[in-house]
């Protein structure tokens, strides 16, 4: 079972498709490393993420907790405070650490309002480098306002010796958002086919299943049934800055329980995990996040091992492009069914005054005070 711990809403980036910033948390309300200590061990993928987990001043602390439960622990952080990573890395050489990087240098400073974020981010990851890290790379969400460096930021990625991960936008209670909506989703899905070729040509493994995943992204851009169907609440679970644990991060219909109150097992084995794998079989969601897509993908034999879908779309496409040949992307998508998108302009808050945007989360108690916006749409 995967796992993502939210462990605040506070963060110093200012994006234009994620509204954490706008609904920061209360630091002293934010889940403590006591009930994160509760999580028992076995988790496959532990996410721990934000907001921006290094303004939390026990995130060492919490790595230390959390290290040992599972076989891949992950810090997702926009990368502003990389030297507060570098003794975690030390400690941890094998902790795996994201950096969200939504372009070349202009593009991400506009998307994310980071005035140096580019050259911040980049500073920052070699340093983690320096620092010993062997699992570092960016996370980029890809949008219509960077689609077009899509592949350019993977080439300076590999010259980086970085990974690249890569999801798209969607909405989320995490996010405060619901109006992420593409203004042309075939152009979006093009450049993602370039990139999906120039990961098949590498002769890492993991770059041909990362294809994969940018196959079902495709799916998603356009609006599409994903590729295989979701496993949240089974396979993965969410845990948000208040202890509530969930079964994804995008419907708010979903709560499982609350781990200061609750044991994990008390929560996975009771009744509403029971309701929420039952409503996950019948949801219409159009969602394809690395986590649900990476636990979709997985063998039940073993985590390692993919089903047997991808294996066999991964095996066939890399021999093509391996022998000189290009991928029939027309045999698994329909570029003649694409869902319309309503048009919302996604507005940059670089250079902006962001005080009169912050809306402190305090003393709220209940889900529904914690997510007013209720229900949360991806089609």
């Amino acid at each position: 079972m995967d796992l993502t711990v939210i462990s605040t809403y506070r963060c110093n980036s200012r994006c234009q498709m994620c509204y954490i910033w706008q609904n920061p948390t209360v630091q002293k309300e934010e889940v403590s490393v006591e009930t994160l200590a509760k999580l028992p061990s076995g988790f496959d993928n532990l996410n721990i993420s934000g907001g921006e987990p290094t303004l939390r001043r026990d995130l060492a602390e919490i790595v230390d907790v959390l290290y040992p439960k599972a076989r891949v622990t992950e810090i997702s952080s926009n990368g502003l405070h990389p030297e507060r990573l570098v003794p975690i890395v030390e400690r941890y050489p094998n902790i795996k650490v994201r950096f969200s990087l939504e372009g070349l240098e202009a593009t991400n400073n506009a998307i994310r309002g980071e005035k140096d974020g580019f050259q911040t981010k980049l500073r920052g990851m070699r340093m983690l480098k320096e620092a010993g890290g062997t699992d570092l790379g960016f996370a980029i969400v890809i949008q219509d306002e960077n689609a077009d460096q899509l592949v350019r930021v993977y080439e300076l990625a590999k010259a980086e010796n970085l990974e690249l991960s890569t999801s798209t936008l969607h909405n989320a209670w995490q996010f405060y958002k619901n109006d992420n909506y593409f203004y042309d989703r075939r152009k979006v899905a093009r450049e993602v086919e370039r990139l999906i070729t120039a990961m098949l040509r590498t002769g890492k493994v993991k770059n041909w299943f990362r294809a994969y995943l940018n196959l079902g992204l495709i799916e998603k851009i356009l609006g599409h049934d994903r590729l295989i169907p979701c496993t949240a609440a089974r396979d993965f679970a969410f845990i948000d800055p208040w202890a509530d644990v969930w079964a994804c991060n995008v419907r708010s219909d979903l709560l499982l329980g609350n781990l200061a109150r609750q044991s994990w097992d008390e929560i996975m084995s009771g009744e509403p995990a029971r309701r929420a794998a039952a409503k996950v079989d019948q949801c219409r969601q159009n969602c394809w996040m690395v986590t649900t897509a990476r636990t979709a993908m997985r063998s039940s034999l073993h985590p390692s091992l993919p089903k047997l879908s991808p294996l066999a779309w991964v095996v066939w496409n890399k021999l093509k492009v391996s022998l000189g040949g290009r991928i029939d992307f027309a045999r698994y998508i329909d570029y003649d069914n694409v869902r319309p998108s309503p048009l919302i302009p996604r507005k940059s808050f670089l250079g902006e005054n962001v005080k009169a945007y912050v809306k402190v989360q305090k003393g709220l108690e209940t889900p529904a005070e914690h997510y007013p916006l209720g229900e949360f749409f991806n089609r």
